[in-house]
């Protein structure tokens, strides 16, 4: 049943002139940098830190222990979640964007100057680990930061469109992480243990500046004002969270487990593909993730435009239902040893079909939530799930068997952890028509008036 909106909902708030299209641009541009650095720590797990920092250990359980320190991050996530989900709804989005980046710039640019386990025995993974906690907090609040940012930011006809950027600057970053490893990768054997593998993490010194330059002009979302200079901003926005919108919480949480997909292909997949069980290259695989990235950024943001038309709920169970298909015929491609075949499957199921989901959530989600919780409930619910994805490249090197070569065995692993985002997208409501300041509304008997605080 529908709710008449309060006096002071009754019309949008105001427009800011070319904010949307610079707010999309910030999000696009910083989740790249942030991203960038994010995901060349997984490359680096897959192909160098087995042999820098576990090397004392016998290679299966080298990249076992060197996959452990990729999930750490994510672990990491749900707290990072809560002090920057608290602080997004109470001071804004743009601050927490701010403070994201130059958190993880920082942070990649120490790894980069970590002494190896050779240097200083186990300090270095003890040190390693630590850096990696620090990425999962900055990345805990980059994503609901800039997706709350351009959600509010956006016409209500093109949410979906416009908060897709986020997740396109996101693949971005992924494919200029691949890009630089391309060439790092194919260094000689000593150099790249020695020197070669650092330069990629020094790179992400630029991550703090431009960072810090493009998102401090950036103005705050119109919604976040007016909720501020009317009701007042929250002052526990969990409780409201918890108490309002615990069942679209969960949601989140089953939803984001699709970024499982993610986390396989990325990591595990390349770990199987250059192991002596496969013997491809290490660099004709990272052009695979290369040109998956580089589809996906055209991908994302027309799956996001067809959830506009058409709905949230159809265009993320199309990504999530057949990523756990595709994903069978990219493992078995790579299991049979024909680049050409694992090529063409890996963009199909990364680029094309697991676009659809990634491209939609960040407007699925965003828009379950009221202005007042929104970021906190986007960071909460995402990096939950997230956490589980990030130790689903764990599970999978221990799934795939003592040989690590049980692909099989994988792709129903992460075909499972894609039935709890079918479920989730089943039983949410449909948002794309909504109007942006009616979104989150509950009704008087079902919510209590929170206790907020004049901003």
């Amino acid at each position: 049943m529908s709710v008449p909106a309060a006096p002071h909902d009754d019309a949008p708030p105001p427009a800011h002139t070319g904010q949307p299209k610079k707010a999309a641009a910030a999000a696009w541009i910083g989740s790249a940098l942030e991203y960038y650095d994010f995901f060349i720590y997984g490359s680096a797990a897959a192909l160098i830190f087995p042999k820098v920092f576990f090397d004392e250990s016998d290679p299966a359980t080298a990249t076992l222990l060197s996959l452990a320190t990729f999930g750490v991050a994510y672990a990491a996530r749900p707290i990072g979640a809560l002090f920057l989900g608290h602080y997004g709804d109470r001071v804004g989005r743009k601050k927490i964007m701010v403070f994201t980046l130059i958190l993880m710039g920082v942070s990649t640019f120490l790894i980069g100057c970590l002494p190896t386990r050779a240097q200083v025995g186990t300090l270095a993974p003890v040190l390693l680990v630590l850096c990696r906690v620090l990425q999962g907090i900055s990345a805990a609040g980059e994503q609901a930061s800039a997706n709350s940012m351009t959600l509010e930011h956006a016409p209500a006809a093109k949410r979906g469109f416009f908060t897709s950027f986020t997740l396109s600057g996101t693949q971005g970053g992924q494919l200029l992480a691949t890009l630089v490893f391309i060439p790092i990768a194919a260094l000689p054997e000593d150099q790249l243990l020695s020197w070669g593998w650092r330069v990629p993490f020094w790179l992400s010194f630029a991550v703090a500046v431009v960072g810090f330059v493009i998102r401090r002009k950036l103005d705050e979302t119109p919604a976040f004002a007016q909720q501020a200079e009317t009701e007042g901003v929250a002052k526990l926005p969990l409780a409201i969270l918890l108490r309002e919108h615990w069942a679209d919480v969960l949601r989140v949480i089953a939803g984001a487990l699709v970024a499982s997909v993610s986390t396989i292909f990325t990591v595990w997949a390349l770990a199987y593909a250059t192991s002596d069980a496969v013997g491809m290259s290490r660099s004709s695989m990272l052009w695979v993730g290369a040109l998956a990235n580089l589809v996906a950024l055209g991908a994302i943001p027309l799956w996001a435009s067809l959830s506009d038309r058409i709905g949230r709920r159809p265009v993320f169970l199309i990504g999530a239902a057949g990523s756990a298909a595709a994903m069978f015929a990219y493992l078995w491609a790579i299991s049979t040893g024909s680049y050409p075949l694992a090529l063409v499957l890996g963009v199909i199921t990364f680029g094309v079909v697991y676009s659809a989901a990634n491209g939609v959530w960040p407007s699925f989600y965003g828009e379950m939530f009221s202005t007042r919780v929104r970021l906190s409930g986007m960071a909460i619910g995402t990096q939950i799930g997230f956490a589980v994805a990030g130790f689903a490249v764990t599970f999978a090197a221990q799934i795939a068997g003592p040989d690590g070569d049980d692909w099989s065995a994988v792709a129903l692993f992460t075909a499972a952890l894609c039935v709890p985002p079918v479920i989730a997208a089943l039983t949410a409501r449909e948002t794309a028509k909504v109007p942006t300041e009616r979104l989150g509304v509950r009704t008087p008997e079902e919510t209590p008036r929170p206790e907020t605080v004049t901003a």
